[in-house]
């Protein structure tokens, strides 16, 4: 690696994999380059050189790193494989970025987090959505104490729809054993994680939830889901998702001491409270009165540079230092989510964070070893598909 260039390799040159592959060889990212890509699928690999011409294509990931052609790696493999082949790069010295999610289970993840803290290499995981300004702006209210101590948070996100023939596109697809979960585990993550980085960092303490599997769609896990949430503090909070909802919806809101925040249609709204509610409330004496309210509509600061965002602040942190928007090792507090309302659904009961990982690993084979899915001896491809708004 020079001071001035990073040399990437893409492991997986699927939908989101061949996007990062354009996106580096545009040189849309300032220091980096594409060196190399691999895959462990024949078709894929003849594709990817007849796409390529003269990128080094490799069979796997460790014949690509033991080739000295990169620095850095993006694992964009099917989810169970993202932790098992970090864990490998950063044996061999490498830096690396991961797609979403983390993995399918906090216990694997976990294990991937020890290997990055002990190789000392940049790890990052490539939840694009930190990159857009409203959550950034989202964050930098709450954290500065602008809406006050966070009361409740409200997350209706059904606008991932996805039809049946989405589903038969691929035998993996809507599989415990060939996707490790539904919309919680692929449409998912950025919401789960923007859920708990846009407030801070709050996590919950403990979930209940209601996830339904194969609801209007002839598949075997979760694409619809209701969960209700507690914290620490008292709040309390509420995700809705679904992939058969049309049209569906896509409002988040945050309600503190000082007012109620609403991310809805790319805008951005602050009803702000003159006082806090606990100091109005202190000192009134009016029956049916209520705090001043001020409705402010916060302006746009920018277009989001998504994936090119996240590739571009991970090149900056292993060249100039650059502190990560993304860190990999915050992967986990997503997952723990999901995790725990696929668990919480298995048990019909209440789970507390942190919970118990072994069960859940158990709970989660059980449905592995009756899955439909069997992983195909070669894989045939087109393609990839246009995945341009599907974050």
């Amino acid at each position: 690696m020079s001071e001035n260039k990073l040399r990437f390799g893409i492991i997986g040159v699927g939908n989101m994999g061949s996007g990062h592959v354009k996106t580096l060889l545009a040189g849309q990212v300032e220091g980096a380059e594409l060196t190399a890509v691999c895959d462990g699928f024949e078709p894929k690999r003849e594709w990817a050189k007849k796409e390529w011409p003269g990128l080094p294509v490799f069979e796997d990931s460790a014949s690509m790193i033991d080739s000295g052609l990169v620095d850095a790696v993006v694992v964009a493999t099917p989810h169970y494989d993202h932790p098992t082949e970090a864990i490998q790069a950063f044996a061999k010295g490498m830096h690396v970025l991961i797609e979403k999610p983390a993995g399918v289970y906090v216990k694997q993840v976990r294990k991937m987090n020890e290997a990055a803290a002990a190789s000392g290499k940049t790890f990052g995981i490539m939840y694009n959505q930190r990159m857009n300004p409203l959550y950034q702006k989202l964050r930098e209210l709450v954290v500065s104490g602008e809406l006050g101590e966070i009361r409740r948070t409200n997350w209706i996100i059904t606008n991932w729809y996805r039809s049946q023939a989405y589903y038969d596109s691929g035998s993996w697809r809507a599989t415990w054993a060939g996707e490790g979960g539904g919309v919680l585990i692929n449409q998912c993550p950025h919401n789960l994680d923007l859920w708990q980085w846009a407030v801070g960092g709050l996590m919950p303490v403990r979930v209940r939830a209601f996830c339904q599997f194969g609801k209007h769609r002839s598949i075997e896990v979760e694409n619809d889901v209701t969960a209700y949430v507690e914290y620490d503090n008292g709040a309390t909070g509420v995700f809705i998702t679904s992939t058969a909802d049309a049209p569906g919806t896509n409002r988040f809101e945050v309600t503190g001491d000082r007012g109620k925040i609403v991310i809805e249609d790319g805008k951005m709204t602050f009803w702000r409270l003159r006082e806090s509610e606990q100091e109005f409330n202190a000192r009134n004496k009016a029956s049916f009165a209520s705090p001043e309210c001020w409705k402010i509509d916060i302006p746009s600061s920018g277009k989001s540079p998504e994936h090119r965002g996240i590739l571009q602040n991970f090149t900056n942190a292993v060249l100039k230092g650059e502190k990560l928007v993304a860190p990999g090792e915050e992967g986990i507090y997503g997952l723990t989510i999901s995790n725990a309302m696929h668990l919480s659904t298995w048990l019909d009961d209440w789970v507390d964070l942190p919970f118990n990982e072994d069960l859940h690993e158990a709970e989660l084979n059980k449905r592995i070893a009756a899955s439909s899915f069997k992983k195909p001896e070669t894989e045939q491809t087109a393609a990839p598909a246009d995945l341009t708004g599907t974050h």
